[in-house]
């Protein structure tokens, strides 16, 4: 039997990829978690949040702020939630500054299920079965 619908997680994600947001959305709503999405920083710093069993999803490279600095501004407002950040070829400066945010780097192209297994890492969920 599936959990509640008040007990799925929530993902929030962000990405200004159309294409890449609606079927990363489609995707993770399949494996089971309720996804809030967004275009930009902004937009997800303007939006309500839920306060737990949530996981932030944030690309890195967004148009205006990006997903460590969404992330820094929301720390800032002591929104604590747990992250992951998605990017192609990081480099070593943005591997130090995720570093110091607490956030593991998921690298793009998104194979197999790399990132429902860091997002359930994150969440401390068992690993699937």
């Amino acid at each position: 039997m599936p959990p509640a619908a008040s007990t799925l997680p929530t993902l929030v994600l962000v990405d200004d990829d159309v294409a890449l947001r609606s079927a990363l959305k489609f995707a993770l709503e399949l494996d089971g978690y309720r996804v809030q999405a967004y275009a930009s920083g902004e937009d997800l710093l303007a939006a309500d949040l839920p306060s737990c069993n949530v996981c932030l999803v944030l690309d890195e490279n967004l148009p205006g702020m990006g997903g460590l600095d969404s992330l820094e501004a929301l720390r800032g407002r002591e929104v604590n939630l747990p992250a992951l950040l998605i990017t192609s070829h990081p480099g070593p400066g943005l591997r130090r500054r995720a570093g110091r945010l607490r956030v593991p780097i998921v690298e793009k192209p998104l194979l197999d299920d790399v990132l429902v297994r860091n997002i359930r890492k994150v969440l401390g969920q068992p690993p699937a079965a």
